[in-house]
């Protein structure tokens, strides 16, 4: 005999969800404890920090920010250099400059209260779809449906969608809204992802716990572990470029901050040629930050991976006697690159540079 997985209504599964949470919600750092009300500033802070990066990753990062910014406007009178330079590491930095521009817009044109629908928290820079959903419902109490990886996984499995990421998304989230309670809405969502966090996860999900199992088809079906379905990525091509590592007599270290739109936007770098694929060799003269230096290229290179590409970084090093000015470049004190916006590959760059020169 066939075995199917049992017919159980939505508002039946909203509610064992919900018990299920009340009884093993996770404490995360910008959560309201049961009974609170959550604080849309911190909701928001914490779901554009956890777009693509783990809970793990932000926690520490979460913490600095309200430290130092305790509230949406004090992050909006905040210098953008001082955002990048707290973001730093954290990667995907047009989401700190959208941060920042986010927390203008909320302090200048809404008297410092976020909007509390979805249609209006979409109107601010950085806020999409999901964003907006969840800030909705964890802040407002609005019944909308979010979906982010972990509740894409668990609906995928719940109703056996094989249909492949990215184009079974309008039907997962249709299929999502379908469960999606009016009460408790902003437990329920963060219910949801702590589901897909922590018992429908990508490898061994632990079916025997979850509040859902007997209405898994996929679990019925045997094949929770291959759902949701994707379709197969594009190899990442490999862009190259050349850094050139200038130091002054003091060990100052020359950085430019790169142009505000585009990858790494206002963040500062060792000054680098244009990244371009299948480039094998740069001419010096043409992107050197000084003529007259006579440089050297160091053993090895510098390898990093961003979301659509690869990067490998040949270093050129190079020394003057005093430092002069470069235009969008300062001169850095080695014990002071800690204030500097560096993102990961930059700080790579610093690392294998100073390892060959010291």
């Amino acid at each position: 005999m066939t075995r199917t997985a049992a017919q159980i209504s939505s508002p039946d599964l909203a509610r064992r969800l919900l018990a299920w949470y009340d009884r093993h919600r996770r404490r995360l750092p910008w959560r309201a404890e049961p009974g609170e009300l959550a604080d849309p500033y911190r909701v928001w802070l914490s779901e554009i920090m956890l777009q693509q990066t783990t809970v793990a990753t932000v926690g520490p990062y979460f913490q600095r920010f309200t430290s130092r910014w305790p509230s949406v406007k004090a992050l909006a009178a905040a210098d953008l250099d001082e955002v990048l330079t707290e973001w730093a590491g954290l990667g995907y930095y047009a989401r700190a400059r959208n941060l920042h521009r986010c927390a203008g817009v909320v302090a200048m044109e809404h008297g410092g209260r976020f909007p509390d629908t979805e249609t209006g928290l979409k109107t601010l820079p950085g806020v999409g779809d999901y964003t907006a959903a969840a800030v909705a419902a964890i802040a407002f109490g609005r019944p909308a449906t979010i979906l982010d990886g972990n509740v894409e996984r668990v609906i995928a499995r719940l109703r056996l969608v094989t249909d492949p990421l990215p184009g079974a998304k309008p039907k997962l989230k249709a299929l999502a809204a379908q469960i999606t309670p009016t009460e408790r809405a902003g437990d329920y969502a963060q219910a949801i992802m702590d589901l897909g966090a922590t018992v429908c996860t990508p490898r061994k999900p632990k079916c025997l716990t979850c509040p859902w199992s007997d209405a898994c088809a996929a679990r019925v079906e045997g094949v929770a572990e291959d759902l949701p379905a994707k379709t197969p990525k594009k190899a990442k091509p490999t862009r190259r470029g050349t850094c050139f590592f200038l130091v002054d007599a003091d060990g100052a270290i020359l950085l430019r901050r790169r142009v505000e739109s585009g990858l790494l936007g206002g963040m500062q770098e060792v000054p680098s040629s244009p990244w371009i694929e299948g480039a094998e060799t740069v001419a010096v003269s043409d992107h050197a930050p000084l003529s007259g230096v006579t440089w050297r290229q160091l053993p090895g290179m510098v390898r990093h991976t961003f979301t659509h590409f690869h990067l490998e970084l040949t270093v050129l090093a190079g020394r003057v006697e005093t430092g002069p000015q470069v235009a969008d470049a300062r001169w850095w004190p080695v014990d002071r690159l800690g204030e500097a916006a560096l993102p990961t590959v930059m700080a790579k760059v610093v690392r294998h540079a100073m390892g060959h020169l010291t």
